[in-house]
């Protein structure tokens, strides 16, 4: 335990002096350059990687993207939900990614972009938020933590980033939600759905949502918007996996196979 805390708060357990005094926000800072990419050695950075995403480059990056991913809040905290499908191009990579990030018992991220970049930096958000709660003994807000995510994103806007991230969870305001993406833009709302599916996604949540809903009724219209994006965006699919933000912490609800919840939509129509 004291080693993890010491790898955490970035302590030095070999003097006494050192259990009982936290690093400064120097030694902290210092540490989170361990955390970042390498920047290519060129004058403007961005200028340098836009290149290759030119027809005529002999090196071809472009990322295609293909998700749903969705959160909504209401009376009785947020509900989550993503399909768990990963595309590279026309290909299916897989059809059990679980897109839903655990970040701590009261935060969760979704990912939509880059699996690479999203998973990245909602653990480095992890870490900062555990040295949040040990530095100032008290969880980190829902806006504080979107805040420090959206930052350290900004620092490499223009530089192939590709994120598009919810971060939901529940503090002393209230259930939260927050979108945040790569070029550092951070939007609070009660309603959000990422990836190529989203506008389906959108089409079924506004039909059917309600702030004063019971969770029954909220778990149904998530899982519902996640299956009928799936079955109209072919880069969406797998199996529906959801969660309820509540005061206590998030719950895991349910991981659905989107072909037993067509056949069960099916039957509801006859």
């Amino acid at each position: 335990m004291n080693m993890a805390l010491a790898d955490i708060c970035k302590l030095n357990f070999s003097s006494k002096s050192s259990l009982t005094t936290l690093p400064s926000n120097e030694e902290v800072f210092n540490a989170e350059a361990q955390d970042c990419f390498s920047i290519p050695t060129a004058p403007q950075a961005a200028s340098y990687l836009s290149h290759l995403s030119k027809p005529d480059s002999d090196v071809h990056i472009k990322f295609n993207h293909g998700t749903t991913t969705l959160a909504f809040k209401f009376q009785h905290g947020v509900v989550v939900a993503t399909d768990s499908r990963a595309t590279a191009g026309d290909y299916i990579a897989s059809q059990t990614v679980k897109k839903v990030i655990e970040i701590n018992p009261y935060l969760l991220g979704t990912m939509a972009g880059g699996a690479a970049d999203c998973s990245f930096w909602e653990r480095v958000l992890a870490k900062q938020c555990r040295v949040y709660e040990l530095r100032n003994k008290e969880r980190i807000s829902v806006a504080a933590a979107s805040k420090v995510l959206a930052n350290m994103v900004y620092n490499y806007k223009g530089m192939g980033l590709s994120m598009g991230t919810m971060i939901c969870g529940w503090d002393k305001r209230g259930p939260g939600l927050y979108y945040v993406d790569s070029d550092g833009q951070r939007l609070n709302g009660s309603m959000f759905a990422v990836g190529s599916g989203a506008t389906y996604a959108y089409g079924v949540m506004d039909a059917g949502y309600s702030n004063d809903m019971c969770v029954e009724d909220a778990l149904a219209l998530g899982k519902r918007a996640i299956y009928h994006a799936t079955h109209r965006d072919a880069y969406s699919g797998g199996f529906v996996n959801l969660y309820h933000m509540k005061e206590s912490g998030w719950e895991h609800i349910s991981w659905t196979d989107v072909k037993d919840l067509h056949y069960a939509y099916k039957n509801e129509k006859k």
